[in-house]
């Protein structure tokens, strides 16, 4: 089984717990302002790669990982547009007992028979899912990614009702996401959510603009600059307050 892969990083210390084999895979149907992965986008390119030829290089980096309490993250681009080898690969993954993530924005979750078949049996080998929600109200979102995020909430509540465990992530990007009746209601969403085990926010950077000059894209956000920490604890703190009164019941 082969996948359309972009880039590795051996020893990745934040898509997971613990220490992460990261594969990030190319391909990705969202076109988010803030993408720092901008050279993962087009489908079919990137380097292909078996799913031997990964498990013999995860191999010799196994003994940090797994002493870390870490484990294999499959982000992208879009790893979901890749179901099948995905499948394959953490299959092999759990023969040696290595923790699985997909880190996925459920930008190409669809309802099609085929879809739901191959995630249910992705899903069965799959330990987490790091969820990206990139904003709560629909025209921002068409805005800010070129996409609606209808599905992208039924995805969520999809792994919400096959109590798949998740960590919610959402980019804080100072006048485009942090609104705080937006970051209220992307609270109230994610508690009516029964599987969040964690919420993150990502401060918004800068460190992919080359890559969109190098393609020779304008980038959008070029005047935005990062969240203060007292921005993201507000953020933090709004996401947060719903989850945290469910955790309590």
């Amino acid at each position: 089984m082969i996948g359309n892969i972009h880039s590795i990083e051996t020893l990745g210390t934040v898509d997971g717990p613990g220490i992460r084999y990261v594969i990030f895979t190319q391909g990705c149907l969202l076109r988010c302002q803030f993408c720092h992965n901008a050279d993962t986008w087009e489908i079919g390119s990137g380097k292909q790669m078996s799913v031997s030829e990964i498990m013999d290089d995860l191999t010799s980096y196994l003994p940090f990982i797994q002493a870390s309490g870490g484990g294999i993250t499959v982000s992208g681009g879009e790893p979901l547009l890749q179901i099948p080898f995905l499948t394959e690969l953490f299959k092999e993954c759990k023969k040696k007992g290595i923790h699985t993530t997909i880190d996925s924005s459920g930008g190409c979750f669809s309802h099609a028979k085929l879809f739901i078949e191959q995630l249910e049996e992705l899903l069965q080998y799959t330990d987490l899912v790091l969820l990206d929600l990139k904003h709560i109200n629909r025209k921002k979102h068409i805005q800010l990614t070129g996409m609606s995020n209808d599905h992208i909430l039924e995805f969520a509540r999809f792994l919400s009702e096959r109590k798949v465990p998740i960590w919610v992530r959402h980019v804080l990007v100072p006048t485009v996401t942090d609104d705080p009746e937006d970051l209220e209601k992307l609270g109230e969403f994610i508690g009516t959510l029964e599987n969040v085990h964690k919420i993150e926010i990502l401060p918004y950077h800068k460190l992919g603009v080359y890559k969109w000059e190098a393609l020779g894209h304008e980038y959008p956000l070029k005047h935005v600059e990062p969240p203060t920490e007292e921005k993201v604890e507000f953020a933090y703190q709004m996401l947060t307050a719903h989850w945290k009164t469910l955790l309590q019941h």
